[in-house]
């Protein structure tokens, strides 16, 4: 069994720190790491539609922007494979097969699903195809054989019931398909950034992200306007760390270097941490730090983003050679799900014989 990867995100923004620190950094690891068959990256542009449907333009604009960020964060397209999923046909008929193996009470039973339907509000009117999204999500994780999937945990749900649905496959048609595994962030803060107002999701709808493409006085307004502790009134007050989104931020981003390069009075983030809450320790100054980390960390992120986009031709050629390889797999996987159902009639050379056989001793 090959060992594929597989992963991808929705175009409907340029991506933020949030995608950074929960997917993209995880995916040049593995990537350079080189450990895999195949490695595929998908942009998400129908599963975008489900909720953008009334305004595709929002989808079509931003399939080339999440391109320049993936190309801008290290994924080299020598070695992972980037496509556009409404490209490849083959994932619509996977998924309409799969629902027949999903209840409705099954899909309104996802937490990912729940939270989402109530963050967006959609009441009674939910459209079915948002509804339907994890069968989607199961149809592309199959149909590239993906064994290991790189996810934030908010996305576990969606994994197990790609699982479920594998399971449901091969218990009725023979193994066929591959359960995947979720392979999450190693650092637990990672998870699901924070947004800089200090909300427990960073998010484009509540204007609380940083963008991998903003320039430094953007990320530093940002930053300094940062929720912390609402109590930590004076300077001398004690402060609390925990739910501190500038801390946070830190214990994601700041190095060892970063200390001695712009904040040399302590040695890491704990002797910062245990100033703050004895007190004596202002907000500005750690916002300040935070902002050096931040500039250092996208500033090359930045400048090569500008790069690609002024040649921005070449990145259109990458996503179309990565969406006929993608097709190429993913047909072949469609293949094996219709042997496996029994409706390759034009394939299998034994379903006429059967036929005539049958028909003959009819009449």
């Amino acid at each position: 069994m090959e060992k594929n990867i597989l992963t991808g995100d929705r175009p409907t923004g340029r991506l933020h720190i949030g995608h950074y620190v929960g997917s993209l950094k995880r995916r040049v690891e593995l990537q350079n790491k080189g450990d895999y068959d195949n490695f595929y990256i998908e942009i998400a542009d129908a599963q975008a539609l489900t909720d953008n449907y009334d305004n595709p333009g929002r989808v079509r604009e931003n399939v080339l922007e999440v391109a320049l960020d993936y190309l801008a964060c290290g994924i080299d397209p020598k070695k992972v494979t980037i496509f556009i999923q409404s490209q490849v046909p083959s994932l619509c008929e996977l998924t309409f097969y799969y629902m027949n193996l999903v209840t409705l009470a099954r899909l309104e039973r996802n937490p990912t699903i729940k939270e989402e339907l109530k963050m967006r509000d959609f009441s009674s009117s939910i459209p079915t195809g948002f509804l339907t999204y994890p069968i989607s999500q199961a149809a592309d994780i199959t149909g590239f054989d993906a064994t290991i999937v790189p996810v934030g945990d908010d996305q576990l749900p969606m994994i197990e019931q790609t699982r479920e649905i594998v399971r449901s496959f091969n218990n009725i048609y023979g193994e066929t398909l591959y359960e995947p595994e979720a392979v999450l962030p190693d650092n637990s803060s990672c998870f699901r950034l924070v947004g800089t107002d200090g909300k427990a999701k960073m998010s484009k709808s509540l204007n609380n992200c940083i963008y991998l493409s903003d320039e430094p006085d953007v990320i530093k307004s940002k930053v300094m306007g940062m929720y912390t502790d609402p109590n930590h009134l004076k300077v001398e007050d004690p402060g609390r760390v925990e739910g501190n989104t500038v801390f946070t931020y830190l214990e994601v981003f700041a190095k060892p270097e970063h200390f001695k390069k712009y904040l040399e009075e302590y040695q890491n983030l704990d002797e910062l941490k245990d100033h703050y809450r004895r007190g004596g320790l202002g907000d500005v100054k750690i916002k300040r730090f935070l902002n050096d980390v931040l500039q250092e960390t996208l500033e090359p992120i930045r400048n090569r983003r500008k790069e690609l986009a002024s040649n921005i031709e070449s990145v259109y050629k990458i996503l179309e050679e990565g969406t006929k390889k993608a097709n190429n797999h993913c047909e072949r996987v469609l293949k094996r799900v219709k042997n496996a159902m029994g409706i390759n009639y034009f394939d299998d050379s034994k379903f006429l014989e059967m036929q005539k056989e049958k028909f003959e001793k009819e009449n």
